[in-house]
């Protein structure tokens, strides 16, 4: 994975490839912004094939994820036939059939014309209905799904599947069972440090340095939403953005809004404590 700029340990290393080779989805879980969804991305980038991302939230339904009928082209259709003379058991035939099906993620990854498996990202799942995960049973057991005017549309070879969660609630045991699990920490120092390196080689590696042992630093303080990989490489590119080579505690100070998210956040780690830390991540470079 290194190839696609992505520094996973071993042992996530592993669970992906058992998640291939076992064909099974594997879900990851961690804290926001420690590179789950990013895992998708470099795994299809690695097998050369579509990603297809559904993104979860509250009250997400079978329209949006899985398939919706085309009624703006079935009625044109209506009127067509009816022109034609065709009678109305024709009509109903006709329309619903898989020329006016709209495919959405889901559908799109089993579809039994793929001429590739697709890398099918289910993103932050923890954020939908409790219905909704488990309608996602039957595709994840069976790689089908039923759509009742055509019948069982099954996979001729399943998809990659990745599911991510921030935990803001339980994901189900039910479907716990049916995947791999890896949970992505914050990564250590030096392995920020390789991250920012590969990901931003212009960055320059005193400015580097510092930037991971502040941000090491700061996550030890008890904040709302500590930052992660992908705010320290946002945090970063607003430094180099207004030229600054190193840690300097005016534009560290303005530009602490692209590393936290939460004004509560910004105070706890303003004034002294700000300065506290910048000495430190300092003293470590």
């Amino acid at each position: 994975m290194f190839a696609q700029n992505y520094i996973a340990d071993r042992s996530l290393a592993t669970a992906v490839f058992l998640a291939l080779k076992r064909r099974k989805p594997l879900l990851l879980e961690g804290e926001p912004g420690v590179g789950k969804t990013e895992v998708a991305k470099v795994l299809a980038a690695l097998l050369d094939t579509r990603l297809l991302r559904l993104q979860c939230y509250e009250g997400i339904d079978v329209s949006t994820a899985v398939y919706e009928w085309n009624y703006t082209r079935q009625m044109l259709h209506i009127r067509m036939m009816e022109a034609s003379g065709v009678n109305r058991q024709e009509e109903l035939k006709e329309i619903f059939g898989p020329d006016f099906l709209m495919q959405r993620p889901l559908l799109q990854a089993i579809d039994p014309a793929n001429l590739k498996p697709p890398v099918l990202l289910i993103d932050e799942l923890d954020r939908s209905d409790e219905e909704f995960e488990a309608y996602l049973l039957e595709l994840l057991s069976d790689f089908q799904i039923t759509i009742p005017e055509i019948g069982t549309i099954k996979a001729k070879e399943p998809p990659f599947v990745i599911i991510t969660s921030n935990r803001t609630r339980e994901i189900h045991d039910a479907l716990r069972r049916r995947c791999l699990y890896y949970w992505i920490d914050f990564p250590t120092l030096d392995k920020e440090y390789a991250i920012i390196r590969a990901r931003m080689p212009e960055a320059p590696e005193r400015l580097a340095k510092q930037v991971c042992a502040f941000v090491h630093e700061l996550r030890s303080l008890d904040l709302y939403k500590a930052p992660g990989v992908a705010e320290t490489l946002d945090w970063i590119s607003s430094l180099l953005a207004i030229k600054q080579v190193e840690l300097v505690e005016g534009p560290t100070r303005d530009t602490l809004g692209a590393l936290l998210k939460y004004q509560d956040d910004v105070l706890k780690a303003g004034g002294s404590e700000l300065r506290r830390i910048l000495q430190k991540a300092l003293g470590a470079s």
